[in-house]
């Protein structure tokens, strides 16, 4: 046992090594799997040399084949596959046995020149297919056709000319090729190209059967039949008459297989409408999955949750990020493209599940932002009405408490703070969801007259009768707009403060002053975003602003200059 050991490292390096000059050097491997053919079909059948050189031919097309890799490990299933397949294939050789393994050979090689962009690579196949082409026409089939009819000269011609073409494979320019094209194959062309040459074989012998042709003229015949059925298809496939042809009959019938998946595309589109909770938009989306005739069942994890449909099977595929962990389990073995098919359901479901999260995380961000919006626009309410309240007070201790003056201011003002302070509560109690009460104008600006009368105020104009407008829209943007003003008073004595009350069946809001124009870099974002001003201007007017563009009006500062500065709040457009 010790002295095996040593050799079980050598036979893998010597294996690696054999991969690896395969890989590198591929076209001498093909090339040499092409003469070993060469050499079978001339010395016949028959001859014990020739079963040999084919077991050597297998062997090279082991390096060389497109279905396996290279550095994979042949299972045990796999090699009694391929001992069985050469062992058929060397006991029982014949002529039929031996046209039917160039045909096979034939319509790989012809898979692979569709799928090669480079160039040369293209052309060295091309060669290929041509040289297995030749062989199976001169050499081998008139070997099985009714009558060998076949010149011994063209026969000899062909032994030695054929060779030829291995010297035009191996002075092609070597082109680099990425690893895994070189495993890749198009079955369908394959597969056609093999149907082809089995017609032209069955073919070329029925006329030499049942028309009394020769092998060359029969060959001729049905060459040229195919090719007149292939234009007629290639016509019907594409007319140029402006007629649909049969591509679009062989397409609809493609994208019918897809059916299925349509229809839980379009369930999920629906559903990511009516549903608006992520987890249970998932559950329900997950159990259509598992109704699909290629889906047996499947299961998800997501932030701490869980859940499943349908039956588990061993043939189960994976997709995974951040948010989300599913499992689609197949009703079948899963081959590459049923592999990549499920992985894809599972993305385009990880990705609705995603904007479902998201669009939950906007909800509650949109929550967040009324509150925080409505919580400003108080705080300038509260604010205000302890202004107010400040003021009421004042006036109440520079009187005497008893005397008529104070009592009545005190009736004026205090019904109007208990009324906004109510309203402050509300919008406490429910932000963002404001109702739009509409007073008339007539009254809403007596009333506002009162609350600031003995402030050294100028109160102008009045809206016709009949006139209304929004209340707690028109109370904020003129409680802020009017404080702002009493404060820049407080800051340049002497200032004439008015107060207007325009329009017809939309009221127009004016408030003016004498005093310096709001600086240029202060007025272009005074209403669009928080600034910082002396003046006390700033995210009142911006929350003003926003309210009101909400209830369709909108607030601006024109005219702007020293000795007339005016706000406007207007209706909009």
């Amino acid at each position: 046992m010790q002295a095996d050991s040593p050799g079980i490292p050598n036979a893998e390096r010597l294996s690696g090594a054999a991969s690896a000059y395969s890989r590198r050097h591929w076209r001498f491997v093909v090339i040499a799997m092409l003469a070993l053919l060469h050499v079978v079909a001339l010395r016949g059948v028959s001859d014990d040399g020739a079963r040999v050189l084919l077991l050597a031919h297998l062997g090279l097309l082991l390096l060389w084949q497109p279905f396996l890799q290279g550095e994979r490990q042949v299972t045990l299933a796999q090699a009694l596959f391929i001992a069985l397949f050469a062992t058929v294939l060397v006991l029982w050789l014949n002529w039929w046995l031996l046209a039917t393994w160039i045909v096979v050979l034939a319509g790989l090689v012809g898979g692979k020149v569709f799928l090669h962009q480079a160039r040369w690579q293209r052309r060295f196949y091309l060669l290929v297919f041509a040289y297995l082409v030749a062989l199976l026409v001169i050499i081998v089939l008139p070997e099985i056709a009714p009558r060998r009819e076949i010149d011994p000269d063209v026969r000899g011609y062909a032994a030695w000319g054929l060779p030829e073409l291995f010297v035009l494979m191996a002075l092609t320019p070597a082109e680099p090729d990425p690893p895994e094209s070189v495993q890749v194959i198009d079955f369908f062309y394959s597969i056609f190209l093999m149907l082809m040459l089995s017609v032209v074989i069955l073919g070329s012998f029925a006329f030499m059967t049942l028309g009394r042709t020769g092998y060359l003229q029969a060959l001729t015949y049905i060459v040229f039949v195919i090719a007149g059925i292939l234009l007629a298809i290639g016509l019907a496939w594409n007319p140029r008459t402006g007629y649909a042809g049969l591509n679009v009959f062989v397409s609809r019938y493609l994208f019918s297989i897809g059916l299925p998946i349509e229809k839980w595309l379009q369930f999920l589109a629906e559903l990511s409408h009516v549903e608006s909770r992520p987890e249970r938009f998932l559950a329900e989306a997950v159990a259509a999955l598992a109704r699909m005739p290629s889906v047996s069942g499947a299961a998800w994890t997501s932030d701490g949750e869980q859940g499943a449909a349908g039956v588990r099977t061993p043939h189960g595929v994976e997709f995974s990020n951040r948010d989300i962990a599913l499992t689609i389990y197949s009703r079948y073995r899963t081959s590459p493209a049923l592999h990549g098919h499920l992985r894809l359901l599972g993305q385009l479901l990880g990705e609705f599940y995603l904007a479902k999260l998201r669009e939950q995380e906007l909800r509650q961000a949109s929550y967040m932002q009324a509150v925080h919006q409505t919580g400003a626009r108080v705080t300038h309410d509260v604010k205000n009405l302890l202004q107010s309240l400040n003021v009421l007070c004042s006036v109440a201790s520079a009187e005497r408490g008893d005397s008529p003056e104070a009592l009545a201011l005190v009736r004026r003002q205090l019904p109007a703070i208990t009324q906004r302070l109510a309203a402050t509560l509300d919008k406490l109690q429910r932000p963002g969801e404001e109702r739009e009460e509409r007073v008339p104008a007539a009254i809403w600006w007596e009333a506002l007259a009162r609350q600031y009368q003995g402030r050294e105020l100028e109160f102008a104009g009045g809206p016709p009768p009949g006139a209304e407008l929004p209340r707690a829209l028109f109370d904020s943007v003129a409680d802020n707009l009017l404080q702002n003003a009493l404060a820049k008073r407080a800051a340049q004595p002497g200032l004439r403060v008015r107060a207007e009350l325009l329009g017809g069946d939309a009221a127009v809001l004016r408030v003016c002053d004498n005093g310096r124009a709001v600086p240029g870099e202060i007025a272009k974002s005074l209403f669009r975003a928080p600034v910082r001003s002396d003046a006390g201007l700033g995210i009142g007017l911006y929350q003003a602003a926003r309210q009101a563009a909400a209830a369709g009006y909108e607030l601006r500062l024109e005219p702007n200059r020293d000795g007339e500065v005016c706000f406007e709040l207007r209706r909009a457009g």
